[in-house]
């Protein structure tokens, strides 16, 4: 049990399954992480819904990818915690945050939407 975390770039409308699950045809993965919690915390920050943040898509734009990189480049996530969470480990995906940052840019690009979601 933990924090899982994903993002993918999606276009297009989805199908919903018998089980009321989406799929885009049009889509690929920008990355994964396993106990990230200052990327949630960033995360959770671009969220506009009520409720608990788990298991729910945020859609990031421009400027989203910009204020994430820059707080990822300055050592600036918000410091986040949680029971699943884990310890920081922005050191540790300083580099993975920065590739997915640059994938997600070429994504938008590409006329692609980039959604972040987690699961705890």
């Amino acid at each position: 049990m933990g924090l899982d975390q994903y993002a993918s770039a999606r276009k297009g409308e989805p199908t919903i399954d018998e089980e009321g699950d989406k799929d885009w045809s049009d889509s690929y993965d920008l990355g994964e992480w396993r106990k990230h919690p200052n990327l949630q915390g960033f995360m959770e920050s671009k969220w506009c819904g009520e409720g608990e943040f788990n298991c729910v898509d945020v859609e990031l734009d421009l400027e989203d990818i910009d204020e994430l990189e820059e707080a990822v480049n300055g050592a600036d996530l918000p410091d986040t915690g949680g029971f699943f969470f884990g310890g920081d480990s922005s050191e540790y995906y300083k580099e993975q945050d920065l590739e997915f940052c640059e994938n997600a840019r070429k994504a938008l690009e590409d006329g692609y939407t980039v959604v972040y979601s987690s699961w705890w």
